[in-house]
């Protein structure tokens, strides 16, 4: 049974850092992208950031140069490293773990969240 616990969450203000980590278990086949989402009140999920197995990344246009992640293949982890952080950044995060199951299909993994929030 896969198992993503997301830990590292808090509250912080305004200017200030947190990191988040993410650990998977119970993995037995080949995985894609990790990545960390975020889903604010009355808003939905969106991307925050991702990096595939080859250690490509992408992050979302509000939070790029000042989020960061990494991953650790052989210990299945993935971590969010979030710095200059804002109000709007107040949200619960989740860690994501992608699945291949074929050349253009994949099953996706989430961790139960863990809220973040940022006061001013």
């Amino acid at each position: 049974q896969v198992q993503l616990v997301e830990s590292g969450g808090g509250l912080v203000q305004a200017g200030g850092s947190l990191r988040l980590s993410c650990a998977a278990s119970g993995i037995s086949f080949k995985i894609g992208a990790m990545g960390w989402y975020r889903q604010a009140p009355g808003k939905q999920r969106e991307l925050v950031a991702i990096m595939t197995n080859g250690s490509v990344t992408d992050y979302a246009d509000s939070v790029k140069g000042r989020f960061t992640i990494s991953r650790d293949n052989a210990k299945i982890t993935a971590n969010l490293y979030m710095n200059s952080l804002k109000p709007e950044d107040t949200a619960v995060y989740y860690c994501n773990l992608r699945a291949p199951l074929g050349r253009y299909s994949s099953y996706d993994y989430w961790g139960q969240g863990i809220q973040v929030t940022v006061s001013s």
